[in-house]
């Protein structure tokens, strides 16, 4: 299955925030870091941290842990290069970190209009292993790259909160919980040596086929295997036979769209947010096809 990508850069004119359309740019060879970090800067507040819609179900303009994973995926996009705003988000999250290392999912929002319901109900006093473990793995791929994130005491401590966590989990998590554990010790698998162990067991909650059904989402709603490892090589990838990737690599392929974008199966919450998936996701979908050596 062929990817179209003439009509691409034109979707993303007509759908994309300049975020997307920067990264999209920058991934193909015809942009530049900087412009994609100043596009970035339009989210940040004076604390370090990011809203105003980073998250695109999340419009809220105060900062909050759920655009704290999209920032981190940035600075992870414009590698080798690096920004002091990474290590400066790092030390808004330790400022919001709760006393036993976790993040809570979201705090109160100033406006709630055109946010998500989850958004809207998050518990501040209640660390969330879901917002911690994906902005964990997210942090950790710029520490890689960054020395200044890799040293930040808030990735240790989200760190040590995140493996004891999984270490207690019982039975079937929610998807996204499984999900973000996941990556979050694929992350982390060639330094915390309980890593391994912790991913075989989390393992055993994915079916052979790789798609792990949303509980409580739309009945579309479902993830698959490249959203559990969308990079070859990967610890993560070891979870799936190479035949299912295979597929699931096709069928990613085979999801664009007459018009040149991808298109999310979870619920629209707002018109904006709706669109902003849409380039995200596209972004996405290109750079998986891309790793993995279908384009």
């Amino acid at each position: 299955m062929n990817v179209n990508f003439s009509v691409i850069p034109g979707f993303l004119a007509g759908h994309a925030r300049v975020l997307d359309r920067r990264r999209y740019d920058l991934m193909t060879g015809g942009g530049d870091a900087a412009s994609v970090l100043a596009a970035l800067d339009a989210y940040r507040n004076p604390d370090g941290g990011y809203g105003w819609g980073l998250e695109p179900d999340l419009r809220t303009p105060e900062s909050q842990p759920g655009a704290a994973l999209h920032a981190f995926e940035v600075f992870g996009d414009v590698a080798p290069h690096t920004s002091p705003h990474a290590a400066a988000l790092c030390d808004w999250l330790e400022s919001v970190t709760l006393p036993d290392g976790g993040l809570p999912f979201s705090f109160p929002l100033a406006v709630s209009e055109a946010s998500a319901p989850w958004w809207r109900s998050g518990d501040p006093s209640v660390s969330s292993l879901q917002i911690t473990s994906v902005t964990a793995a997210a942090a950790h791929q710029v520490a890689a790259h960054d020395p200044a994130v890799a040293a930040h005491p808030w990735l240790e401590r989200a760190t040590r909160h995140c493996l004891d966590a999984i270490q207690r989990l019982e039975g079937m998590p929610h998807a996204y919980v499984l999900l973000f554990c996941v990556r979050f010790l694929d992350a982390v698998h060639d330094s915390r040596p309980e890593a391994a162990e912790l991913l075989k067991r989390l393992a055993g909650h994915l079916p052979a086929d790789g798609r792990v059904p949303v509980e409580g989402g739309t009945e579309e709603e479902a993830l698959r295997p490249l959203d559990f490892a969308p990079l070859p090589g990967s610890p993560a990838r070891r979870l799936f036979e190479p035949e299912v990737i295979a597929a699931d690599l096709v069928r990613l392929a085979g999801e664009q769209q007459d018009d040149g974008g991808w298109v999310v199966d979870y619920a629209r919450i707002s018109p904006a947010g709706a669109l902003d998936w849409r380039g995200a996701v596209t972004v996405g979908a290109v750079r998986t096809l891309r790793a993995n050596g279908m384009v």
